[in-house]
C-alpha cells in the first residue's frame, strides 16, 4: 500500500485537514505501507511561506512521519514542488487537446455569476467552437452525459459507481496553468499512488480524475482504492475552509494543546468506514 497526505499551502490546517492526514498515514502504518507527503502548490499565488511551514510543523504536532517528500520548505522548493513536474501535466492537456476532449471558453466567473446566479458553470461556450488558441480563454473538459465511472473503495475493493454529473471542469487554466484535476492525476500515478484517502466533498474530483485517467490510458489510477471521509463543519454549518482561516490547528499548538481531539476524530472516522463496509 501506498498512500499520500497532500495538503495545499493555501492556509493554516483545520483539524479536518488533520484527521484525514492521519487516518491515511495510520492505514498505510498498519499495512506495512508507505506514505508521500506532496504538497499541491501549484496555486503559486495562495501560497505563502508561512502555510507551507505550518504543514510541517501540523505534521510533526500529530505525530505523522513520511518516507517520501520534502523534509522542510527548502526542498520543497528545490526538488519537490509541482512547478518542477509542469512539463509532464502540460504534456497531458495537449494530449487530451489531441483527442479533442477539450474547448475553449471565455467565462469569467462573474459571468457565470450574472446568467445563473449562482457559481456552477452552465456550459455557456461548449458548443461555440471557440478556437483553444484564443487568448485569455480556458479549455474546459467536455464530460460525457449520464455516465458513471467505477470507484474501488477501501478496504474490500468493492465497486462504486459515481456520476459524471457536475459542469465542465477547467483542465487549463486562463494563465495557462493545468488544472488540479491533472495535476493530482498525474502525480498519483508518477509516485505509484493506490490508496486515497479524501472528503466526502471531493468525490466529484475522483469522478473527474478517473474519467480523465480512461481518457489519457492510465490504467494504474483505475485500481486505486479510495476511502471518502465525512466533513468537519463548523459552527455555522458550513465545512471548514483553509482559505478564510477555519479554526487553525496553529491556534492549539500555539497554547499548548495537544493532538488528542484530532487523533479521535480520525479514529472515528476509521470506525465509520469499516463499519459501512
Amino acid at each position: 500500500m501506498k498512500t499520500r497526505l497532500a495538503p495545499t499551502p493555501s492556509g493554516f490546517l483545520h483539524a479536518g485537514n488533520g484527521a484525514s492526514f492521519v487516518l491515511a498515514w495510520k492505514l498505510a502504518r498498519e499495512a506495512g505501507g508507505r506514505v508521500l507527503l506532496r504538497i499541491d502548490d501549484l496555486d503559486a499565488e495562495r501560497a505563502r511561506p508561512e502555510y507551507v511551514q505550518d504543514i510541517f510543523d501540523t505534521l510533526h504536532w500529530l505525530g505523522v512521519d513520511w518516507d517520501e517528500g520534502p523534509g522542510n520548505a527548502g526542498e520543497l522548493a528545490s526538488q519537490w514542488s509541482q512547478h518542477l513536474r509542469m512539463g509532464s501535466y502540460l504534456e497531458l492537456v495537449h494530449q487530451l487537446r489531441a483527442g479533442g476532449h477539450l474547448y475553449a471558453c471565455t467565462c469569467s466567473r462573474k459571468d457565470v455569476a450574472e446568467r445563473t446566479g449562482g457559481t456552477e458553470y452552465d456550459g455557456h461556450c461548449r458548443d461555440r467552437n471557440r478556437p483553444l488558441d484564443l487568448p485569455g480563454c480556458r479549455w474546459r473538459l467536455r464530460l460525457p452525459a449520464g455516465a458513471t465511472m467505477a470507484m474501488r473503495t477501501w478496504p474490500a475493493g468493492r465497486v462504486r459507481e459515481l456520476p459524471l454529473d457536475m459542469s465542465d471542469p477547467v483542465i487549463r487554466q486562463q494563465n495557462g496553468r493545468p488544472s488540479y484535476q491533472v495535476a493530482s492525476l498525474a502525480d498519483d500515478v508518477r509516485f505509484g499512488v493506490d490508496l486515497v484517502v479524501r472528503g466526502t466533498d471531493l468525490l466529484p474530483s475522483t469522478a473527474i480524475q478517473l474519467y480523465l485517467a480512461e481518457l489519457l490510458g492510465k490504467r494504474a489510477f483505475k485500481e486505486v482504492r479510495f476511502l471518502h471521509h465525512p466533513l468537519l463543519l463548523g459552527a455555522t454549518g458550513a465545512k471548514l475552509s483553509k482559505s478564510l482561516g477555519a479554526e487553525a490547528l496553529i491556534t492549539l499548538r500555539q497554547v499548548g494543546e495537544g493532538p488528542g481531539p484530532v487523533l479521535r476524530l480520525a479514529e472515528e472516522w476509521l470506525r465509520q468506514a469499516v463499519d459501512g463496509c
